[in-house]
């Protein structure tokens, strides 16, 4: 069995060659129960978790194993370790040990920027993105290979962290002109063609009545039931969109919040991943429309993503 450790990954992949495979693994037939999520404490201000996502398609089986534990930060270690595990389809003969923690990144942007590629508009020029994390420069590299802006404003409120990205972003994209501030405004808000966030804040980000029609919302931060990144009034205002209904209806506090509130319903998901890659064309209904796409994570991108490292690595 094959060990395919982080700097393989990182020197495999490319979102040319991730988004693509990504769509056709969402497109296929493929396995996927809803993912388990385990809390290791009883104590609510402790998030310590491990989770186990399982998936298989035609050609692989793979469990995803990850640990998450928010304080680490405290240690000076990562808050988030994971490991991928692949398996033939054909033998069930173990293939790899892939490491998880840079397929997360990576997948987790793709996945994004596969959406925004169906539902945002395509003349889309100017993306505000909040954070400064980990995944932000994934995120917005993402974004920006399926999209042709012109501006990037990142909101965050570390001045250092924001900062060193604007200039690690710059120094990659010298077409594109990135800009900071520390706090949303309804200026910023309200010029987005895409706002995409990817934080860990348990408050909504920004007003819903900022949004502009026409523009496109992408939500990735958030996994608690009694958080969100957006308001309820994003919601109901925007047509919305899911990678798996299963696991957002299940931990999203974007959608299950206002579902409480009686303002919205699960049956008011327009759509998941699977079945936009499987149209694979733009959805928009209407230049006005405000489109929203709630991500979770899936173990189906995990496996695709692996997949694709794995066989990038044999080359």
């Amino acid at each position: 069995m094959q060990q395919i450790n982080r700097a393989q990954v990182k020197q495999a992949l490319g979102f040319d060659k991730l988004i693509p495979a990504l769509q056709q693994g969402f497109a296929s037939n493929a396995g996927m129960p809803m993912r388990q999520v385990f809390e290791l404490d009883d104590n609510p201000n402790n998030h310590d978790a491990f989770a186990v996502l399982p998936a298989w398609n035609d050609e692989v089986i793979g469990v995803k194993a990850f640990t998450y534990f928010p304080q680490n930060f405290q240690q000076n270690k990562a808050s988030l370790y994971s490991k991928i595990m692949l398996f033939s389809r054909e033998t069930g003969e173990p293939l790899a040990l892939v490491d998880g923690t840079e397929v997360t990144l990576w997948r987790t942007a793709a996945v994004s920027a596969l959406a925004a590629s169906y539902l945002a508009k395509k003349d889309a020029k100017h993306l505000v993105f909040f954070g400064s994390g980990n995944l932000a420069p994934f995120m917005i590299g993402a974004h920006l290979s399926v999209r042709a802006y012109e501006k990037v404003t990142i909101i965050a409120r570390n001045q250092d962290k924001a900062q060193t990205l604007v200039s690690l972003m710059a120094a990659q994209f010298s077409k594109v002109n990135f800009e900071h501030s520390q706090t949303a405004s309804e200026a910023i808000v309200s010029s987005a063609d895409v706002i995409s966030c990817a934080t860990g804040s348990h408050a909504p980000l920004f007003d819903g009545n900022w949004v502009s029609e026409g523009a496109h919302i992408d939500l990735i931060g958030n996994h608690h039931k009694q958080y969100r990144e957006c308001d309820t009034r994003t919601v109901t205002r925007s047509q919305v969109y899911v990678d798996s209904r299963a696991n957002v209806l299940n931990e999203a506090g974007e959608l299950l919040i206002p579902i409480e509130e009686n303002v919205f319903s699960a049956e008011q998901v327009k759509a998941e991943l699977s079945e936009l890659a499987k149209s694979n064309r733009h959805q928009r209904g209407a230049d006005n429309e405000i489109t929203l796409f709630k991500s979770v994570g899936t173990a189906l991108s995990d496996l695709v993503t692996a997949k694709l490292v794995y066989d990038l690595v044999q080359e």
